[in-house]
């Protein structure tokens, strides 16, 4: 039942009806609706409810930091989206992801799936293709991810730092090596800084090196000595050779006995050549034997007198070049 319409103020003015006014209202909502849905299917299609995916599902420890509507990124560009994550039967979390088709093809079965979580900022979950030549991922692939947490290092990185201090705290302690090590140093540059320098840090006396540089001295001393007596020895040496092989030294006079002896010795062959004829003669004449025998008596004084000029000659070198004492002369 609808209330009856006031009726109108005396003198008021009257507005004309609408027609079909009810009509008008109800196409309008209408079209209202029609945008609202319309910018729903818009917006569905904007964020690809309506384009073909296929389905990945990332196998983590913990979902910690993750949240449905998250990107999954190949070199920095979102080639997927988690829709929900679900509590596996083994307590691990299922990270299931919608991969349109168009960008499935980044995705091979050598693929590496990580979960980065930052110290600061969101956490990441990044896809890795090395071999883009690898099979494609297939539809449900289940991948385990792995997991990078900075902050999981931050207890191992204080544990290291807090042993370092300590470290250095004990190589910096009064009675530590290394407080040694520096004293001794500079015990070491203060013997440098001394009158003896490093020679006296090298021996760690005085009296040591006192020995040391008069051993020194007297080494000094004997090479000067050795000095003067080289120098006295190759005067000697230039002496002995202009003595011995000078124009008037041994050498000259020994070349000329020798050619002297070489002289008698050829002359002493033939004496004894011709000594070998007349014994021939001897022995195929042995009528004349008085011949013979005169002969053989001269050719006999010819050779002793050649002997006695040979022996001669050799006492003659022998007086002159002492190297050759026992020379002896042998007859056949």
């Amino acid at each position: 039942m609808t209330d009856p319409v006031p009726p109108a103020a005396p003198g008021a003015p009257t507005l004309p009806a609408v027609a079909h006014l009810e009509a008008k209202a109800a196409g309008l909502l209408l079209l209202m609706a029609a945008l609202v849905c319309g910018a729903i299917g818009y917006l569905l299609y904007a964020r690809g409810a309506f384009e073909p995916t296929q389905r990945l599902v990332l196998v983590a420890d913990d979902s910690e930091g993750v949240v449905v509507g998250m990107d999954l990124t190949f070199s920095g560009f979102p080639v997927g989206r988690v829709k929900r994550i679900e509590l596996g039967a083994d307590g691990s979390a299922r990270i299931v992801i919608d991969v349109p088709r168009k960008d499935a093809h980044w995705l091979r079965t050598s693929s590496v799936f990580t979960l980065v979580r930052g110290l600061v900022g969101n956490t990441n979950l990044r896809a890795y293709s090395g071999v883009l030549g690898d099979p494609p991922l297939p539809d449900n692939a289940e991948r385990r991810v792995l997991a990078g947490d900075a902050s999981a290092e931050i207890p191992k990185l204080m544990a290291a730092a807090r042993e370092l201090t300590q470290n250095l705290n004990r190589m910096v302690a009064p009675d530590a090596a290394l407080a040694g090590s520096l004293a001794n140093l500079q015990t070491a540059t203060g013997r440098l800084s001394g009158p003896r320098g490093a020679l006296g840090l090298l021996l760690g006396n005085e009296a040591d090196a006192q020995r040391l540089l008069a051993t020194l001295d007297r080494t000094n001393a004997l090479l000067a000595r050795i000095d003067a007596l080289a120098q006295h020895a190759d005067t000697l040496v230039v002496k002995a050779d202009s003595q011995v092989f000078g124009p008037q030294g041994l050498m000259p006079e020994t070349r000329q006995a020798v050619e002297q002896l070489g002289a008698l010795l050829g002359e002493a062959r033939a004496s004894l050549t011709r000594v070998d004829k007349v014994l021939a003669d001897a022995q195929a004449i042995a009528s004349d034997a008085r011949s013979a025998s005169t002969d053989l008596g001269a050719l006999r004084a010819e050779v002793e007198a050649s002997l006695r000029k040979v022996q001669q000659l050799v006492d003659e070198v022998n007086r002159k070049w002492p190297f050759a004492r026992d020379a002896e002369l042998k007859l056949p």
